[in-house]
């Protein structure tokens, strides 16, 4: 798939397996965003729809990612493109963890951190998270301690974008919110529909003339020459 970093071989020496994968000339979105801040909400949605394509590809597979999160996504300089990058403790769909649990806690959907059944909707709360992530600069929970965050994944009521203090379209927050609904059940059925509401919230956002939505930003005021 274009949106997932290819693998060319993975083999073992002396009890140690590796992958082999392409080089990227490029950066992680964890990188982009501690080197420069919060994306535009453009840049933002445009990067999260093409995760979801990957996303989308691996589940027709069969496979969950599990560990979707900024680190693992990186971003091709000079074209921009989305890859998504180590499926190490990827499982098969409907597999369930068990006693040990594998994860980022930061990014873990409420059923992975129970150690529960996973389904492609855990992704998609990973992926509700790195979108908080990237339009915010941070993410809905943080401790000191994996269990804190954990419990915070598990019960806590994420808060709200607007929290943040940042401004974000109303559809691109709506929609990395409901990936982060605490059900699964709540969350966009498939990364494949969560894809094509992200196209839709990029071309609602370019019908819209830009002097439009400056008049629309500043209630109503156009501001520049001749205001």
């Amino acid at each position: 798939h274009p949106n997932i970093i290819p693998i060319f071989a993975v083999d073992e020496a002396e009890g140690f397996v590796f992958y082999v994968m392409a080089y990227v000339d490029g950066e992680t979105l964890g990188e982009r965003v501690r080197a420069r801040g919060p994306m535009p909400a453009s840049e933002a949605t445009r990067i999260l729809r093409e995760v979801a394509w990957a996303l989308g590809h691996a589940h027709r597979q069969g496979v969950v990612h599990r560990d979707v999160k900024p680190e693992n996504i990186m971003l091709e300089r000079g074209t921009g493109r989305a890859l998504v990058t180590d499926f190490g403790i990827a499982a098969a769909i409907g597999a369930d963890e068990g006693p040990a649990v594998a994860g980022t806690p930061e990014y873990m959907s409420p059923e992975q951190a129970l150690g529960g059944e996973l389904d492609a909707r855990s992704d998609l709360y990973a992926l509700g998270v790195t979108g908080y992530f990237l339009v915010s600069g941070r993410t809905p929970f943080a401790g000191k301690r994996a269990v804190d965050v954990v419990a915070q994944q598990v019960a806590s009521p994420v808060p709200p974008i607007a929290s943040t203090g940042v401004t974000v379209p109303r559809r691109l927050a709506q929609l990395i919110e409901r990936c982060l609904a605490k059900s699964a059940a709540q969350r966009p059925a498939s990364a494949q529909v969560l894809a094509e509401q992200l196209g839709s919230a990029i071309e609602a956002r370019r019908e819209v003339p830009a002097v439009l939505r400056a008049f629309v930003k500043r209630d109503g005021r156009v501001v520049g020459p001749g205001s």
